[in-house]
């Protein structure tokens, strides 16, 4: 193994033989409340209906191709995802994986991208709450969007196989709604099959303009945004029971149910607009009013409102244990990583679970729409570095070892750091510059204050277990 992987060291109790005892998360889950958990973090729902629109009024007719395609990708990161979560199985998710297996820069330049999405998302997906709450109550987005970053916070404070039934409650509730919408688009449809590969989309002056393959392309970095929750798994993987097996499980499931639940009523939605402009406005509740009435749309409107409630207590669990995992690999001054690393008596790492979902409360707040395209930068460099590590997973220690493995290798990880490099140079430049500022802030922390203290600062941990 690499010099990456050690026993961590966080002030806990010392085992009988005077060594310290490792600060790890407690296995409490199966494969079956992973993928609840890890489907709520994906919210079909909530994508469908505060993500989606965006990319029909950008795609038009061609919302359903990109996503397909968005998809298609996914399968590829999925493996790598799938095999290198069970060669390292730590709550510091893709950070963990990229730092062992392609260096420590990678994997704090990961671990940056990843703490940069899920500190954007949760309060972008929490400000659509409240239109979808207008049908029964009218309310501020903002304050809204507040008290749900902050209800969520309050969940991610329980004990995770608690909150893996209230996620899964809710995501009950979100694919029925996401079903009602498909099966009135499939009803009440206007055009054919065909249209979905006419790359149509309405202009400006209400006339259809022609979708171009280059824009597509661009649209993927928010296409694999949609399904980009799949990830959640390797989070998890420090809590999930027998990680070698339930985690690349968790991970392929996750991506095949997300896809079906989330295409299929896209699909419905660009067969049953009544007209480009229609489809183009991304008005969804005001479709399913149209379609049938509004008690229905109501309906819908409610569950979506759960769905993001369900959104953000799993993304503030994710989180949090992304920022448990940094503390407990010495990413920070020594103060900093103790107060980060405390777990409650729920088992949760509580602090951190407070210092990423209090600040969301106040994000919620700031006018955070042009952070979807770098929000959709991060995600697509992301995969990248965690396709590197994957081409480079197999050397040494690494060949022998116990895990699940992809198929194909190593064409997937070098056909998808191929694909995924253009698509990231065909994003708009503000996005890359905006992404780019961050990431080379995050390199001049690691050369100032990581690389020097590299003996006792960032060293990845393993649980003991994961160790053999």
């Amino acid at each position: 193994m690499t010099d990456t992987l050690r026993p961590a060291d966080t002030g806990a109790a010392p085992a009988p033989d005077g060594t310290a005892r490792p600060q790890t998360l407690k296995r409490s889950i199966g494969v079956v409340g992973g993928t609840l958990l890890t489907l709520s973090c994906v919210t079909p729902a909530s994508t469908l209906f505060v993500v989606v629109p965006d990319l029909f009024g950008s795609l038009g007719t061609a919302t359903a191709l990109t996503i397909a395609l968005g998809s298609l990708l996914c399968v590829a990161v999925a493996f790598c995802y799938a095999e290198l979560g069970t060669l390292v199985p730590s709550a510091g998710g893709e950070y963990a994986m990229v730092s062992t297996l392609a260096g420590r820069l990678a994997g704090w330049l990961v671990f940056v991208l990843s703490l940069l999405v899920v500190m954007i998302v949760p309060p972008v997906i929490a400000l659509g709450t409240a239109d979808y709450l207008a049908p029964v109550v009218h309310l501020d987005a903002s304050w809204t969007g507040a008290g749900v970053m902050l209800l969520a916070t309050l969940a991610g404070l329980l004990d995770l196989r608690a909150n893996a039934w209230i996620t899964g409650v809710f995501l009950v509730l979100e694919v029925v709604a996401a079903a009602v919408v498909a099966l009135l688009g499939f009803t009440h449809g206007h055009r054919g099959l065909g249209s979905l590969v006419s790359m149509r989309v309405a202009g400006t002056d209400g006339h259809p303009d022609t979708v171009t393959a280059l824009l597509v392309v661009s649209g993927l970095a928010i296409a694999l945004f949609v399904t980009q929750g799949f990830s959640t798994a390797v989070y998890l993987s420090e809590e999930l029971e027998d990680p070698r097996r339930s985690v690349a499980r968790t991970v392929l499931a996750t991506l095949a149910i997300s896809t079906v639940v989330i295409l299929v009523p896209v699909v419905a939605i660009t067969l049953g607009a009544s007209d480009l402009q229609q489809l183009t406005g991304g008005d969804i509740g005001g479709m399913v009013t149209a379609w049938s009435d509004s008690a229905v749309g109501t309906f819908v409107s409610l569950c979506v409102a759960l769905a993001i409630v369900n959104a953000g207590i799993v993304m503030v669990i994710q989180n949090s244990r992304v920022l448990f995992a940094s503390a407990r690999d010495k990413a920070w001054p020594q103060p900093v990583n103790d107060v980060f690393a405390k777990l409650g008596r729920f088992g949760s790492p509580w602090v951190s679970t407070l210092a990423v979902g209090v600040p969301g409360a106040l994000l919620c707040f700031v006018n955070l729409d042009t952070l979807y395209g770098v929000t959709g930068v991060s995600v697509t460099g992301m995969y990248l570095l965690v396709a590197l590590a994957a081409l480079l997973g197999r050397r040494g220690d690494h060949r022998h070892a116990h895990a699940w493995r992809m198929p194909l290798w190593p064409v997937v990880p070098a056909l998808l750091i191929a694909v995924l490099a253009y698509v990231l140079v065909q994003q708009e430049a503000a996005h890359l510059l905006w992404t780019g500022g961050i990431t080379a802030a995050a390199t001049l922390y690691w050369v100032l204050y990581l690389r020097p203290r590299r003996d006792t600062r960032w060293l990845v941990t393993l649980p003991e277990d994961a160790r053999s």
